[in-house]
């Protein structure tokens, strides 16, 4: 046993930002509420972070705001590593594990405007700020008279270049304006059965090393639901060989006793979408007859 869990205060790893900080003091609150045990933060600064106005497609390799962090784990900086969980890779770093998740916030995307108006106030030639190639393939679909441009920085950033006239509107995570109090910045939480998510996008993930005394403590803070939906999306996302490049939304949910799942993919200029459910306690079959209507 380390240390930090002998002691009782969890080590938790995570980025800066504003955002970071503020999902690692919720997985500290969940620790302490069902594990019993008190946490400190380890900031860490991970490439993507070394590399902020790089675009996304052009950063090499995969795992730009989760490797570092791995890295810290691995070395035993940290006992518990806290990530967005769509910013995790599909394959974790050897001797990893996600051994729990929270319970997920809003999963939808959010349109952010200066005078705060929706999608239709937007004058066609608009720019609308997002490096997600899913969101740019999603609005283009519904507003193709639009231009989606690239945009790095954490959420105050892209909120300044909003406020500044350097786009005309922004597509964000809600759930992240949520954590950050900015609620009232939203023009529009977008219906994700049509502008569907990220595989993930709302859950706050929590990595350890495997068998570890703090993977044990850290997995009395997961949420059933909450896995069972992530885990799902997440195996559409590696059954289709994707990455966070990859213009794919997924959104599982419970509904009366099933799992219900929304896809897009978007592939050549063309956008399938497929929407199907199944036995929620087979959410690997339905993850599998997903991925194989999206192809």
């Amino acid at each position: 046993m380390s240390p930090a869990t002998t002691a009782a205060v969890l080590r938790l790893a995570c980025r800066g930002s504003a955002l970071a900080r503020a999902q690692a003091a919720l997985a500290g609150e969940a620790l302490r509420e069902r594990a019993g045990h008190d946490s400190e933060l380890v900031i860490v600064r991970t490439g993507g972070d070394r590399q902020p106005t790089t675009p996304i497609d052009e950063m090499e390799g995969q795992g730009w705001f989760t490797a570092d962090i791995e890295r810290t784990l691995l070395g035993n900086r940290a006992d518990v590593a806290v990530h967005s969980a769509k910013d995790l890779p599909t394959t974790l770093a050897a001797g990893l594990d996600v051994v729990a998740l929270l319970p997920r916030a809003d999963p939808t995307d959010a349109l952010v405007t200066r005078n705060g108006h929706g999608m239709d106030s937007l004058a066609a030639g608009s720019t609308v700020g997002s490096s997600s190639a899913r969101r740019a393939a999603l609005l283009g679909a519904i507003r193709p008279d639009l231009l989606c441009v690239p945009i790095r920085g954490n959420v105050d950033t892209r909120l300044a270049k909003l406020d500044r006239g350097e786009v005309d509107a922004l597509l964000v995570a809600s759930a992240g304006l949520d954590r950050l109090g900015l609620s009232g910045r939203v023009a529009a939480r977008l219906d994700p059965r049509w502008f569907v998510p990220a595989p993930a996008q709302g859950a706050i993930a929590l990595e350890a090393v495997t068998d570890s005394p703090a993977a044990v403590v850290a997995a009395d803070a997961d949420h059933a639901p909450t896995t069972v939906t992530v885990r799902c999306e997440r195996a559409v996302l590696l059954a289709l060989g994707g990455g966070c490049l990859l213009p794919l939304g997924v959104w599982a949910r419970l509904e009366e006793g099933r799992l219900v799942v929304s896809a897009a993919l978007e592939r050549d200029g063309t956008l399938a979408r497929v929407e199907l459910s199944g036995d929620a306690s087979r959410p690997g079959e339905l993850s599998e007859r997903v991925a194989g209507a999206l192809r």
